[in-house]
Parts: C-alpha cells; structure tokens; sequence
C-alpha cells in the first residue's frame, strides 16, 4: 500500500522555536521574550532570541524543505509580530513577512498550513491576565481574522490552538511556562474554555469570510492506558482520558463539555464562570471545525494512587513530560514500565499505542477528518566522520508511520503527517541540547544547516509515497 497522492507528506516549526528577530521589524515582546529571561526557567538559560534565525534565513530553509521533497510546511505566525501590544494597530512588516514565507513556500510547490498560536502571547495581553482575561480572546478573534484576510487567498489550512493542555497546564498547574502560575486548578480550566470559546468565535467568523479552506485545531494526543487489568487501574485510566482527552476534544468536535469532568468540577468549586451564551456558541462552531490536528509523541500508562498523594516540588525537570508525577486531583499517577521503549527524556515510544489511541478516538467521535500535526524523536543527535547520523529518529518515524498507515487501511480519516520537526530548534524548556530536525543547526559555525541522515531516508519515504514502509 501507497499512501494516496492527496496524503500531505510535511514537518511543522513554532515561530519562537526558529524565527529568532525577536525584536527585528516593529515586532513586539512576547511572554516567552520576558520568561526565558528569567533564571532557571530554561536549560542553560537558553531563549529564542535569534533561534534558527529563520526570520533572516527563511528562503534558504523553504530551498532545503523542497530539497527533502517536502510537500507541506506547518508553521505558526508570531501574534506580537502581527499586533505588538495585542489588538491596536497592525505591524506592516509582520504582514510583509508572512507574506513573503507563504510565497515562497508556494513558488517551491509547498503546502503552507498555518498555526495562529504556537503559545507566543503579546506581552501586553499576559500582563492584563492573559488567558483568564476574556479580552484576550477578544484580541485573538481580531488577530485570527486579521491573519485569514492577509493570507488565506493561499493559506487554505488554518489551525487556531496549539496543544490547550500544555500552555494551560505548564502555565497554571506546573508553572514551567508563562504566567508561571502553580497548582490553581480554578484558573487551569478558566483559562482553557476561555481558549476554547475564542477558537470557536474564530471559526465562525473564518467561515463568514468564504475563503474554501479548512480550519481546525491541535490537541496534544496522549490516550492513557492502565497499567493493569485491575479495577482500580482501569477506572484510573478512564479518569485520565475523561481529564486529558475528552474535556479537550468533546466541545471542540461534540460542541459540549463532558458530563464525567463537568460533575467533578462542580462539586470541587473548579468550573469555569461561563456564559449560556458562550456554550451555545461552543455548539454552534463545533459542526463547522474542518479537521482535528493530533500530536502525539507518547501514550501514558497510569495507575490509581490509594492512600495519601505524595507531596512532588514542581521543578523544571519534573515538567517536561516524562511519567511519575501524580494527577492534579491525585487520583493517579503516571507510571513509566519496565517492559516499554523510553527515549533519553523517558517519553514512551510507543506507535502501538498511538494505533489504539487512534482506534479510540474514532469509536468516540466517529469519521472526523485527522492531521497528525506533530510527531517525532527528541535527541542528542551523534556526528560521525561529519556525517549526523540520527537512526533513532529514522526508526521512530518509521514506527509511527508504520501505525498511520494501519489507521488508514482500517478506515481511520487521516490526510497528512507532520513530523516534528522541520529543522532543529529551540525546545522550549531543554534549549539547544534537544534536537528534533531533519536539517542540524549548527550553533559553534554561524547557524549552517546541514543535511541529517532522516533528510535523505524521509525524502525517499515521500517520493515512494511510504511503499517501503
């Protein structure tokens, strides 16, 4: 089996991880220009000040992607860059900017899909409450609608949200991203219907505009899994997937909340102050999303912690994905297994795993449209003899293309995969010593790119359309 001639063969950025220019071009100060500045809240200190410096750079890395045969480009647009204080006047060389990527993507024959919030907020916006502050998801409505009549003459995919559960959770439970806030459970989920209602308000006003593209969103894709067949394991697991995945995908694809989550949150004092009018316009949009955007890297296997929850320092180290630290509501506990793949960040390579999670999000959703948004190995990537060569990353998107390609035999709606990522850049809270790319940035010579062995393996997976894998 081929994958079909209409399947998107891609890799995916953020703009803070690679743009750099941080304040090149009128753009204005975002809340990660301001965190990462202060100690400890990033590996070595590390920020995306210059980055990859793909601002500057841009047109040297679209030749690379064509090289590697890619066939789209998923990127996300700097909000600051856009509005500098959030919601006044328009930046015309933030508009220039994108302008010129998108044409160059498409003068190479590159699909560009395009992400308005990869978690870079106006700086001004964080210190007005940021997500807790409805105006901000006024000014995201404004800015989303700004950004479909600039581009979406080309752009023709758009995804409002990058991975709710991230910004929302290291922002307000963890405190491993801005506002730093930690263990307000309150404000964890005030701040995600918030997100959720101005992704809603923006695909209404995406589909007034009759530009015939799609809008969606992406979810951080991370089914739970009960360690045992015990009673006990099993309800944990139901509890995480209720927590983890249902409350962030039901009012997005079912346009409601779920009744599991909503009961638990009344009766702890933790539901969100919404408005009917605000759950109906929830409903309203939720016929109308286009697609949904996974990104998966790993499952979580949990189990049901009895007794007293150990008291975890939430530290930078502890926040970074990998399993042991209890549940918010210490109900369970993330467990890493004996019998299971870890990467050096102890993240579960597990595409077995993504292949039942697929099968799970269908039996609860039915025949949605899919985007696999993010997929793809952290590493301390070796140079041999100058070559780098990065095997790991090879088999773990071979695994995981591998299990794709079962969805979409037994009937899972999938249209694209988009590794992450296209080129090395900054991880958010590992810095420069995380490599993800198809393309080595090298930091010791004047960032020059050089090709990894994945570009050549991946280059040939998409002109055979995935035949060998």
């Amino acid at each position: 089996m081929k994958f079909a001639n209409d399947f998107l063969f891609g890799a995916a950025t953020a703009a803070y991880q690679v743009e750099g220019a941080w304040n090149q071009d009128g753009k204005g100060m975002s809340n990660w220009d301001e965190f990462t500045k202060i100690p400890g809240k990033t590996f070595n200190g590390t920020n995306g000040d210059v980055a990859a410096d793909h601002y500057n750079r841009y047109k040297e890395d679209i030749a690379l992607m064509a090289e590697m045969g890619l066939e789209s480009y998923r990127f996300s647009i700097s909000w600051p860059r856009i509005f500098p204080n959030g919601d006044d006047e328009i930046n015309p060389k933030g508009i220039e900017f994108y302008n010129n990527l998108i044409d160059e993507c498409l003068k190479h024959g590159i699909v560009p899909f395009v992400t308005l919030y990869h978690w870079d907020l106006p700086l001004t916006l964080e210190k007005e409450g940021g997500w807790l502050n409805k105006k901000t998801g006024e000014a995201f409505v404004n800015y989303a609608k700004t950004c479909f009549e600039a581009f979406g003459d080309r752009v023709k995919n758009f995804i409002t949200f990058n991975e709710t559960v991230v910004f929302c959770g290291s922002g307000y439970l963890a405190g491993a991203h801005p506002p730093g806030i930690q263990n307000d459970v309150k404000k964890y989920f005030q701040a995600i219907h918030n997100v959720f209602y101005a992704h809603a308000c923006a695909v209404l006003e995406y589909k007034k505009l009759d530009l015939f593209g799609e809008i969606g969103l992406s979810n951080v894709f991370s089914p739970a899994f009960p360690v045992t067949d015990g009673h006990e394991d099993t309800l944990a697991a139901i509890h995480a997937n209720e927590y983890g995945t249902h409350w962030f995908y039901d009012p997005i694809l079912h346009g409601k909340y779920p009744e599991y989550v909503i009961k638990r949150l009344e009766k702890n004092g933790y539901l969100p102050d919404w408005t009917t009018g605000e759950l109906k316009t929830l409903a309203k949009a939720a016929p109308l999303n286009d697609f949904m955007g996974l990104n998966y890297y790993q499952p979580i296997r949990v189990e049901k912690i009895s007794g007293e929850v150990e008291k975890i320092e939430i530290t930078r180290e502890n926040s970074t994905g990998s399993p042991g630290n209890p549940s918010f509501d210490g109900y369970y506990r993330s467990v890493k297994m004996d019998d299971k793949r870890y990467t050096k960040w102890d993240w579960e390579i597990s595409p077995e795993g993504f292949l039942e999670g697929l099968e799970m999000l269908k039996d609860r959703y039915g025949q949605i449209k899919l985007y696999i948004t993010e997929n793809g190995l952290g590493d301390e990537d070796p140079i041999i003899d100058g070559v780098i060569c990065d095997i790991p990353r090879i088999k773990f998107i071979e695994e995981h293309l591998k299990s794709v390609k079962e969805a979409v035999k037994r009937g899972i709606h999938i249209k694209g995969y988009y590794a992450w990522s296209a080129i090395d850049l900054l991880s958010w809270l590992n810095g420069y010593k995380k490599q993800y790319g198809f393309i080595y940035i090298d930091h010791k010579n004047n960032l020059e790119r050089k090709k990894k062995m994945s570009f050549h393996w991946y280059k040939n997976i998409i002109e055979t359309r995935g035949k060998e894998l």
